[in-house]
């Protein structure tokens, strides 16, 4: 396992901070209305500062300290908390999109939620209370990234609510590619670029830089955000496939039971024989633990993997490449270069 790198801790642990300051302080408040508030917002708390890399908030702050800008200004920090916070909005709703009962190790928030139901025999349906407290909670995730995202305006406005828009975008895609059963490379391409590769690495980069005042570095940036935001939506789905429970918290082949449509997926169909398709038509339809392991079989066999394994390569040397090229501040040069080392070979 990859450690991380202090790229990454020093912007997460300023992150935290602001997290827990705000998130107290709203805890305080809501309980002194009605007591009753405390469990979701304790479950909101523990998702958002117990776990989590932190990584938005760190691409937003080099980026910002690569374009000349103060990192300590409060307007950066309240940014990565908004990154952060905006990132468990959809780590909460995709949970029940997927029917996720593990995250990070734990139990899902539509998880705790139906079985505190249950275990207090209340009225109604458990799973129906479940994913309705767990849709609130993400529901006040997003209003409290705004909240905290208040200040920013201009360019960074612009480029906070496109992020926003193309999430949402990005899972659409992901949730009917998985209906339809897609293993189309195309519909694979675009899941990377807006579910993932913008929305984790380009948008806070351009915010950061344009947080700066640099417009000139908003628009440059990209040559490093892009092949890097592939590479990292391409180790998602390497992990997902094949990732080990002890460090990823999900069950081993969750994107396989679910059957998210992936660039992995698309080329094993795509070299796949009619033997071979015969096992990959069990992604998607909860295959069994000899079922997945035939699955990740015919990845290898077909070089599916080994291919995206070269693509994430490919892709981190093409960021490092562009961003040797950028005239930006020294001191986030390094930084920026041992980022792009640990989002495409993380293992977790």
């Amino acid at each position: 396992m990859n450690l991380e790198p202090a790229a990454l801790t020093d912007p997460a642990d300023r992150t935290t901070t602001r997290l827990r300051s705000f998130l107290d302080a709203e805890l305080t408040r809501w309980t002194t209305v009605n007591a009753a508030f405390e469990v979701p917002l304790r479950a909101l708390e523990d998702m958002v500062v117990l776990g989590g890399k932190r990584l938005r908030p760190a691409f937003c702050h080099w980026a910002h300290v690569a374009a000349g800008g103060d990192p300590d200004r409060d307007v950066v920090l309240n940014m990565g908390a908004a990154l952060e916070i905006l990132h468990v909005f959809a780590l909460a709703h995709d949970d029940i999109m997927d029917g996720s009962e593990r995250r990070r190790g734990l139990p899902t928030v539509h998880a705790q939620f139906s079985d505190i139901h249950r275990s207090h025999d209340w009225r109604g349906e458990s799973r129906r209370f479940g994913e309705g407290v767990a849709i609130l909670i993400g529901d006040l995730c997003h209003a409290y990234a705004d909240v905290l995202a208040v200040d920013i305006s201009g360019t960074a406005r612009t480029l906070w609510n496109e992020l926003r828009v193309e999430l949402n975008v990005g899972q659409y895609l992901d949730i009917s590619g998985t209906a339809e059963r897609s293993v189309s490379a195309d519909t694979a391409r675009q899941i990377v670029s807006y579910k993932s590769g913008r929305y984790t690495i380009e948008r806070p980069m351009q915010i950061g830089s344009a947080l700066a005042g640099n417009a000139r570095l908003v628009g440059e940036v990209l040559a490093y955000g892009e092949p890097l935001g592939a590479a990292f939506q391409l180790r998602d789905d390497v992990l997902g496939a094949f990732g080990d429970t002890e460090e990823t918290g999900k069950p081993v082949g969750d994107d396989l039971r679910e059957g998210k449509p992936t660039l992995l997926l698309a080329g094993a169909w795509t070299d796949a024989d009619e033997g071979q398709r015969k096992v990959l038509d069990r992604v998607g339809e909860s295959p069994n633990d000899d079922e997945v392991s035939a699955i990740q079989a015919v990845m290898v066999e077909t070089g599916a993997l080994s291919s995206v394994e070269s693509d994430i390569e490919r892709l981190t040397t093409e960021a490092i490449t562009a961003l040797n090229g950028l005239d930006i501040v020294e001191d986030a040069r390094q930084p920026l270069v041992d980022l792009a080392h640990f989002v495409s070979e993380r293992r977790h």
